[in-house]
């Protein structure tokens, strides 16, 4: 083999591999049909590629909410699985509406579900668990996978990201809409949110809401769905919808597990074809994981030098 050839199939080497180990940020956090300003209303058709309703015979229906973080799994909230069998439940892709036809839908049953060993069901702490599908899911404009934050993200106190998901409108109501609902509400700092429950909120917890204010909040029915925002044009997931008292109460935002915390337990059970993992700073200053495109002008050099040196 002559040295240009050997050049070119050590440098063919280097891209298959990085095209392996970048594909789900290729992917993840894509929602072509969103281009949302204001929250707390009905969500467009497609708004929300990555939200998963979670249904059983169990409960009649739709109980939880979860995302789709690659074609095989969903991520949700640990409470969501303590009294329901994996049998009974089916996950919904692609849905908006409940009722009616939803064109752009897949569902399919579980295979097995993860729930964190350290999970603390009084108090909520570690809540969070992974959804094996029966089946992959195939991508669409309707069904696409969110990013995720990862380990060292950071999301300022009153910065904007969105929650979504089929829970109550108001608190105690049994009635749940139709429609896919979303809302735009503020992070709220840690240590506001642990004066406000009286130190029970940890580092594995994230709180939202509109301190003093109220109005706006997750709900039940909502757990175990996402807590999004936005980072230039990517949407990453930073919270699983977990607790709160009431809903919208002015003195108590909700609370949601913190996703970054969790990276490497993920990682630990999803080993291939892993969740697109961003670190971020609400600031807007990313630093995720380069495209495929910067890597390819950043092993120039190196396949240049191969071929001259060699």
């Amino acid at each position: 083999m002559n040295k240009f050839n050997k050049t070119l199939c050590i440098a063919g080497a280097i891209l298959l591999n990085i095209a392996g180990s970048l594909c789900q940020l290729d992917v993840c956090g894509q929602a072509p049909f969103n281009n949302k300003i204001v929250g707390g209303q009905d969500a467009a058709e497609g708004s929300w590629p990555w939200q998963v309703s979670i249904q059983s015979t169990t409960f009649g229906g739709h109980f939880c909410g979860g995302s789709l973080i690659n074609k095989d799994w969903v991520l949700s909230a640990a409470h969501c699985f303590q009294s329901v069998s994996k049998s009974t439940i089916t996950i919904y892709l692609g849905r908006q509406r409940k009722s009616d036809s939803n064109p752009n839908e897949m569902s399919m049953s579980v295979s097995n579900i993860i729930i964190h060993p350290n999970y603390d069901s009084p108090k909520d702490n570690n809540d969070i668990a992974l959804v094996q599908l029966s089946s992959s899911a195939t991508f669409s404009a309707y069904i696409n996978p969110v990013c995720l934050a990862a380990a060292g993200s950071i999301l300022a106190p009153g910065t904007s990201i969105w929650v979504t998901g089929w829970g109550s409108l108001r608190s105690g109501d049994s009635q749940l809409p139709d429609i896919l609902q979303e809302v735009k509400i503020p992070i709220v700092s840690n240590s506001d949110c642990n004066n406000a429950y009286g130190g029970a909120i940890t580092n594995n917890m994230i709180c939202a809401g509109l301190l003093n204010q109220g109005g706006k909040d997750s709900c039940q029915g909502d757990s175990g769905g996402p807590m999004v925002y936005k980072n230039s044009s990517l949407w990453i997931q930073s919270g699983i919808v977990s607790f709160g008292i009431g809903c919208a109460d002015p003195n108590y935002p909700g609370v949601y597990a913190r996703v970054s915390q969790f990276q490497d337990w993920i990682n630990s059970h999803i080993t291939s074809n892993q969740p697109g993992f961003i670190e971020f700073i609400s600031s807007g200053s990313s630093r995720g994981s380069p495209n495929l495109l910067s890597l390819i002008f950043s092993i120039i050099p190196l396949i240049f030098s191969l071929y001259v040196f060699s």
